[in-house]
């Protein structure tokens, strides 16, 4: 059975994932943005391995998070799912980042930079992606005006590049991007037109099968499906300028060398 830490995990995509894994028999790291979040699934965490605590809004709580789990031991897998929508404003998170990018994108590259490497890394991406600019100029939406469709689907173009970015710079590890589709959870909505269930099976099966077809690197799955992902996605420049933007606004580098 496998170790997994699942991000944004209290309700959506992120709690039906973890439900499913520990009814399989996997040890599940939970994670709520706060303790009033992880009172809500009470009894789900009753049955996890541990949960952690903290928002991904700060880079100074994504740390904390990083710590409690690293504390728990080595995961087998990281499955970075929590993420956020149409946000009304910019934000303006404690680094001064834009909330959109912070959540959906610093977060799990810090993560990503900061818990003991696993065998298996999915991102959650989204069809989105192909609407995606690939200027990465104002990444940051300092200058931009503020367009909340846009920032979720830069968000999501960079999330799924990093998820391919990793399978070039880390052969030893499988990282993918998944799709979920637009599904009705809080975030898609009660008249999401996508299948719940696989929603957040790709993940789990991402995360623990031994089907060979699971075990592959660099992929864009929607539904347990390998698609085609926008072409910034597989595009080595662009995965490398995007690296050196997301150093520039974390401080942290991913990888001694890029290139």
């Amino acid at each position: 059975m496998s170790r997994i830490f699942i991000t944004g995990s209290t309700d959506g995509l992120g709690l039906a994932a973890a439900r499913t894994l520990i009814s399989q028999g996997h040890d599940v790291v939970l994670h709520a943005r706060s303790r009033e979040r992880a009172a809500a699934i009470a009894e789900t965490s009753a049955t996890a391995l541990g949960l952690v605590i903290g928002d991904l809004a700060s880079a100074a709580e994504t740390r904390s998070i990083a710590e409690q789990v690293n504390a728990i031991g080595r995961m087998d897998a990281v499955i970075h799912n929590a993420g956020i929508y149409l946000e009304r404003s910019r934000g303006d998170t404690p680094e001064g980042h834009a909330k959109t990018l912070a959540v959906n994108l610093l977060a799990p590259y810090l993560l990503t930079a900061w818990i003991t490497r696993p065998d298996r890394l999915i991102y959650l991406t989204s069809g989105m992606h192909r609407s995606g600019t690939s200027s990465l100029d104002d990444i940051d939406w300092k200058r931009r005006p503020w367009n909340a469709s846009q920032a979720y689907s830069d968000s999501k173009l960079y999330i799924a590049t990093l998820a391919a970015a990793l399978a070039r710079h880390w052969p030893d590890v499988l990282s993918n991007a998944v799709d979920p589709g637009w599904v009705p959870t809080k975030m898609g909505g009660a008249g999401a037109p996508d299948d719940l269930e696989m929603g957040h099976l790709t993940q789990t099966w991402l995360a623990t099968s031994d089907d060979e077809a699971a075990k592959v690197s660099g992929g864009y799955w929607y539904h347990r499906q390998r698609r085609e992902a926008a072409e910034e996605v597989t595009d080595v420049e662009f995965q490398d300028a995007l690296l050196g933007r997301l150093a520039e606004l974390t401080g942290v580098r991913l990888f001694a060398e890029r290139g």
